[in-house]
């Protein structure tokens, strides 16, 4: 109970959830009109695009450099700096592009004699088609945002804004450095005053936060399973 009456948790886990859900919508919508841009063969520049995107998924500066940008763009010890980062993922790009080239030109023709323009046909015709790999990368892109900790331990200091992974990481940290400090005394011969985060062990702490961080996922996912499997296989194939 240790874990579940800590008001820090429900702080943190309202910045999880918020972080989530707006950095997945804008993941989503992002990389979802990337991919139908590159998907037009009759785009100009579309390979120089591709490989734009491309390039930084196998060239990485390094952590320094990373930070040092990010402190830059002003985005240090702020909310944004758990969604913007995350806004581009170029193999979600590409999944998408798959799925979307599989869908028939000829709707989009129909459409265009109806009198609908690009915007129009994107979101009455593709996005509505797209639903399979839109959950897909909505799941992949929910999880990584809900399961990291590194950018809550390592950009923010305001502990108002740090994430849930980040808290119980913490937490986790200062009861097995507590519980190893009392075994040291004890082995001495010292006598321990006062109990391990009010009783709770280190391996409690991990099953209370194995429960916190895997039980919205799994409540999550029956619901997507269905489409979650049909995007991977029709993004990942081109026939």
């Amino acid at each position: 109970m240790e874990v579940f009456d800590n008001v820090r948790i429900w702080k943190a886990y309202r910045i999880t959830l918020l972080r989530t859900l707006i950095g997945t919508l804008l993941h989503v919508t992002l990389c979802t009109l990337m991919a139908y841009a590159l998907s037009k063969r009759k785009l100009p520049g579309r390979s120089f695009f591709a490989f734009y995107i491309f390039l930084p998924t196998i060239f990485s500066a390094g952590f320094i450099p990373y930070f040092i940008t990010l402190q830059k763009l002003h985005l240090i010890n702020t909310f944004w700096v758990y969604v913007i980062p995350m806004l581009f993922n170029f193999m979600h790009i590409v999944i998408i592009r798959t799925f979307l080239q599989a869908i028939p030109e000829e709707l989009e023709e129909s459409a265009r004699i109806d009198g609908y323009g690009d915007l129009g046909i994107f979101l009455r015709i593709i996005v509505p088609l797209s639903g399979p790999v839109l959950a897909t990368i909505s799941l992949f892109i929910g999880v990584a945002h809900w399961n990291d900790w590194f950018s809550g331990a390592y950009y923010v200091s305001n502990k108002d804004i740090i994430p849930v992974q980040t808290l119980l990481q913490e937490m986790l940290m200062e009861a097995e450095a507590l519980s190893s400090s009392m075994q040291r005394a004890a082995q001495q011969g010292g006598q321990t005053v006062g109990v391990n985060m009010a009783g709770a062990t280190p391996e409690s702490l991990r099953m209370a936060l194995l429960v916190i961080t895997v039980f919205p996922i799994l409540c999550v996912y029956p619901f997507l399973q269905r489409y979650f499997v049909k995007g991977v296989m029709i993004g990942s194939v081109k026939g």
